[in-house]
C-alpha cells in the first residue's frame, strides 16, 4: 500500500505498512468487551476534572481523554497493536501518540497546520478530511475525535471515512452537539441565547475574540438528524450510538428524542465498515 501524495504539506513520511493481507480480515464484537469501565460516574468524574485544567493543563487532559478513547476503541475492537489505525483531525496528535503507545500503526491527518504544534507526531501529515491521502480500504479503525461539529458537509465527510477503511473495519467517530450544554464550546453554555451574542460575551470577558465563529468553523451538528442520516447509509452500520462521557445510561439518554440534543453532551457512533 502506497499513500496518495497529500494535498498539502507533510510534516513528515507517513509510516506505510507492506506486505498486509485483506483476504481474512478479523471482524469486530458487536458488543464491549466484558470488566470494561465505561459507563461509571468515577470515569466521568475524572474527564470533568481534566477539562476544568484544559487551558492550563492541555498535556494532562488530552492525554486522559487519548487513553480514554482508545479504551473505548479497543473495548469494540479488540486490541489495536498490529493494526492500522487512521487519526482523522487529531490536532496535535494525543490520541495518535497513545494508539502508538498500544502497537498500532496509527497515522495522523490534520487539515490546521497550526492546531498540529510545534513536535507533531512523526509521519503526521496536513491534508483535507474530506480528501485524505490514502487509498480505498486502509485502515482497520478509522479515529475522528471531535471533528464532526467543525466540518460544513459532515456527510461528505463520513463518506471518506468510510471510503478509507476496509470492510469490517470500525469507525469511531463523537462530536459535541450543537444544544449540548458545551455546544458553543469557548462561548458556551451562552450560545443558548444566540451565537453572536455569545461570542460578543466571550470577547468582554476574555479580551480576545473567540476561536470559534458559527458557520465558519463551528457548525450546530444535531443527534436526531445525523442519527438518521448514518442509518440511512448503505457503507456503514452503526454498532453503537452512545453518549461518550455520560456517566449511566450512555446508550439509553441517545434514544430519547428532544431530551438526547441536550442531555448526550458529546454523541459516540461506532460504525463497521460495510462491505461495498
Amino acid at each position: 500500500m502506497t499513500p496518495i501524495r497529500p494535498r498539502g504539506k507533510a510534516v513528515s513520511r507517513v509510516p506505510v505498512r507492506r506486505g498486509w493481507s485483506r483476504s481474512s480480515p478479523r471482524p469486530y464484537p458487536a458488543s464491549p468487551r466484558r470488566g470494561f469501565k465505561d459507563p461509571s460516574l468515577r470515569r466521568s468524574l475524572a474527564l470533568f476534572r481534566a477539562f476544568l485544567h484544559e487551558q492550563d493543563d492541555p498535556e494532562s487532559c488530552y492525554s486522559l481523554l487519548a487513553r480514554d478513547a482508545a479504551d473505548q476503541v479497543e473495548a469494540y475492537g479488540g486490541p489495536v497493536a498490529g493494526r492500522v489505525v487512521v487519526d482523522v483531525g487529531g490536532g496535535s496528535g494525543y490520541f495518535t501518540e497513545e494508539f502508538r503507545r498500544r502497537g498500532a500503526q496509527a497515522s495522523l491527518f490534520e487539515p490546521d497546520l497550526g492546531e498540529l504544534g510545534e513536535k507533531p507526531p512523526e509521519g503526521a501529515v496536513v491534508a483535507d478530511g474530506y480528501l485524505l491521502p490514502l487509498q480505498d480500504g486502509v485502515a482497520d479503525v478509522t479515529f475522528s475525535s471531535n471533528v464532526l461539529e467543525h466540518v460544513a458537509d459532515p456527510q461528505t465527510f463520513l463518506s471518506e471515512l468510510a471510503r478509507v477503511t476496509r470492510p469490517g473495519g470500525l469507525i469511531y467517530v463523537s462530536f459535541t452537539n450543537w444544544l449540548s450544554p458545551w455546544g458553543g464550546h469557548e462561548w458556551a453554555p451562552w450560545h443558548y441565547l444566540g451565537a453572536e451574542r455569545a461570542r460578543a460575551r466571550y470577547q468582554r470577558r476574555a479580551g480576545r475574540p473567540a476561536k470559534h465563529t458559527l458557520g465558519e468553523n463551528l457548525f450546530a451538528v444535531h443527534i436526531g438528524a445525523t442519527l438518521r442520516q448514518v442509518r440511512a447509509r448503505d457503507d456503514v452500520e452503526v454498532v453503537s450510538a452512545r453518549s461518550r462521557y455520560w456517566p449511566f445510561l450512555a446508550e439509553t439518554v441517545v434514544k430519547v428524542p428532544g431530551l438526547r440534543e441536550f442531555a448526550t453532551w458529546n454523541l459516540l457512533l461506532i460504525l463497521r465498515r460495510c462491505p461495498p
